[in-house]
């Protein structure tokens, strides 16, 4: 078991700052350890969602998440991209910055869509040189993402779990592990999700995602605006068995509910870590959060 320790890289219990939550957080500040934002929604010049963002930076620690570096497609990175969201790390100075190992983007277009790559020793190799010229273009490591898939593709020579450690490995980045979309793709593809987390790298990995699901029963899409299920909460249980303390936060992005509502969804990740480290102290436990 990896032994995160309670300070350094472990921020506690997090949630994604959603604007229908911006004045709530400012007036009540509420007892939540961190906020991930998403980076894109707030690459822009003043405004207001930068006057809550940076009021919110204040009180809380920030983490940026992104969803259009498209590190694994075909055109060039985007550096006018790449420059704005390092304008905002510098403002902003974020714990770590993160996105997706999928492709986003194809001649120019961005299909707003995080779709996923072959898994082959070529795309670990492309993939890994571009992550290594982001790293250095931003001056730190970066996270990435595991996606929820819906297909495959015949030219993957490896399992998911072994190109996503290659990727990070190659490319020293950090893996941001998605828990639930482990649990869609396993539902998706046919595999055993503690397979997934059994062979995944524990010194890699520095977050966790939790999200809710909408399940069709033959297949399972990503969707965000659902509660957490409780396979996906018993297979977080196993995660932090086998991953020690990382950094958990809820993704939420459709059918809002009001902050009380997801803070105590929140608590419950709380708990479920309380339940295996006794020693754990953050903010969401009522009690000053361990970071540095």
């Amino acid at each position: 078991m990896a032994n995160h320790q309670l300070t350094g890289d472990f921020l506690g219990f997090g949630l994604g700052l959603r604007t229908a939550h911006f004045e709530h957080v400012l007036q009540h500040q509420p007892q939540v350890d961190w906020f991930e934002v998403l980076s894109e929604n707030f690459m822009v010049a003043g405004g207001k969602p930068k006057y809550y963002l940076d009021a919110i930076a204040e009180q809380y620690p920030l983490v940026m998440h992104g969803v259009s570096m498209s590190i694994g497609g075909t055109d060039p990175l985007n550096m006018d991209y790449l420059k704005a969201l390092k304008k905002l790390a510098n403002e902003v100075q974020p714990k770590w910055i993160s996105d997706h190992l999928c492709w986003t983007s194809v001649h120019g277009q961005n299909s707003h869509d995080l779709l996923p790559l072959p898994y082959t020793q070529e795309t670990v190799d492309h993939v890994a040189q571009r992550v290594t010229q982001v790293q250095d273009f931003l001056g730190r490591r970066i996270l990435l993402e595991n996606v929820s898939s819906y297909l495959s593709y015949q030219d993957s020579s490896m399992d998911e779990w072994d190109f996503l450690n290659a990727v990070a490995e190659q490319a020293d980045c950090l893996i941001l592990l998605d828990i639930n979309n482990i649990y869609v793709s396993a539902r998706n593809h046919g595999f055993e999700p503690l397979a997934y987390l059994n062979k995944i790298n524990p010194k890699r990995v520095q977050q966790f995602h939790l999200a809710g699901h909408s399940d069709y029963g033959d297949y399972v899409i990503d969707t965000h605006d659902q509660d957490v299920v409780e396979p996906v909460w018993h297979l977080y249980q196993q995660a932090l068995q086998r991953f020690g303390l990382v950094s958990t936060m809820i993704e939420r992005d459709g059918n809002i509910p009001e902050f009380p509502a997801l803070a105590q969804e929140l608590q419950q990740a709380a708990s479920i870590a309380l339940k295996q480290f006794p020693q754990l102290t953050t903010r969401l436990l009522n009690t000053p959060a361990k970071v540095s």
